[in-house]
């Protein structure tokens, strides 16, 4: 019943949606790196509900406190905790979904679990759990820029069939944040617009794809068997809520290609072997090449909506739901933090793990 990701820059989170608060507590944070609060709290709104009409209309600012772990703005070595308190939960709003499950929800499947749910706001199952996760990845971020100059970036790529075309080699976060969608495709941006207000007046919700790049990470980063380094990032990326598939490169699109049209030719780069292409997303044999990092998460439309839908009680009887309360009508604007944070994590901790095998760097006895 872990709640923790990481082997060194280790992150277990805490709270439910409708609790007194939620948070985080870091281990393995290196000591004596500038940090503050602010830094942590720019990441949070960009998670936040209530931030544009697109999204729940929770009114949360989400206000970080740092309850360890950091003395005179720079980091201690010990363990670092976070908390943000829960300020506008109406748990009465979920009175009618406790006796009954949410279609496509947890609701089910906790029960199944543990005998047992919480079912107001839907728990440690509501995305607002991953305040611990973009709290944390904010502290990974600050560690990653300064040691390696190292930059995540992540955008809304589509929403339901509509595909952004966007040059992830030239994004900048003001294009990602230019628009409440977090397209940087004006065009495509403005047609999710319609298709996600449509959908929540239709009491409907829809799904789409979450794209991320991660820049100047080093080559060497990964393990080279089961904690590779894409391994560890899908299995981050698919552990927030709503995610339903992971591709790392060329993903499935690569199957389509011959090992030739597939394959990275080297060629010299002023700091050793670069790719021409990059097919592989900047990992192979489960190790960075030195290339950009490049990913794309699949999230599923959003489970909780007002449309009628079929469904049975606790005591297995068949009824139907119209689900009240404030809820996204698609995950994706929000998603976009959330994604950072987990290629941050999987990033700080790798980098720590290589730290720890390079205990004698001076030496080198290649051939």
């Amino acid at each position: 019943m872990t709640s923790s990701f990481g082997t060194i820059f280790r992150v277990s989170t805490f709270g439910e949606s409708h609790g007194g608060g939620v948070g985080v507590v870091i281990d393995g944070v290196p000591p004596r790196l500038a940090i503050t609060v602010g830094e942590l709290q720019a990441d949070l709104d960009r998670r936040r509900p209530g931030q544009s009409r697109l999204v729940t209309q929770r009114d949360e600012a989400d206000r970080a406190e740092i309850l360890s772990g950091v003395f005179e703005g720079y980091t201690t070595g010990t363990p670092m905790a976070v908390l943000v308190r829960n300020k506008d939960h109406n748990s009465g709003a979920y009175d009618h979904l406790k006796g009954v499950y949410r279609p496509s929800h947890a609701d089910f499947t906790y029960d199944a679990k543990y005998g047992f749910r919480n079912w107001a706001g839907g728990g440690r199952a509501s995305a607002r759990e991953t305040i611990g996760r973009v709290a944390a990845a904010a502290v990974a971020r600050k560690l990653l820029a300064e040691v390696a100059g190292i930059e995540v970036l992540a955008w809304v790529q589509s929403v339901a069939d509509i595909e952004a075309d966007v040059d992830s080699g030239a994004l900048t976060l003001e294009a990602v944040e230019a628009d409440p969608t977090r397209c940087p495709d004006p065009d495509a941006a403005a047609r999710m617009t319609t298709a996600i207000e449509q959908a929540r007046r239709d009491g409907d919700s829809l799904g789409g794809v979450v794209a991320c790049v991660a820049r100047r990470v080093p080559a060497g980063l990964g393990e080279p068997v089961f904690d590779k380094l894409d391994a560890d990032l899908a299995g981050g990326l698919m552990s927030l809520p709503a995610a339903k598939g992971v591709e790392i490169g060329s993903g499935f699109a690569g199957t389509r290609m011959t090992g030739l049209a597939h394959n990275d030719p080297f060629e010299p780069g002023a700091d050793g072997p670069r790719t021409t292409t990059n097919h592989s997303g900047g990992i192979q044999g489960g190790i960075s090449n030195g290339e950009d990092i490049v990913c794309r998460v699949a999230f599923k439309p959003t489970g909780t909506i007002a449309s009628e839908q079929q469904t049975v009680t606790r005591e297995g009887e068949a009824t139907t739901l119209a689900a009240k309360g404030r809820h996204d009508p698609c995950v994706l604007p929000r998603a976009v933090p959330m994604v950072e944070a987990m290629v941050l994590l999987s990033l700080a901790d790798h980098w720590l793990r290589q730290r720890a095998v390079d205990v004698l760097p001076q030496l080198d006895v290649r051939p």
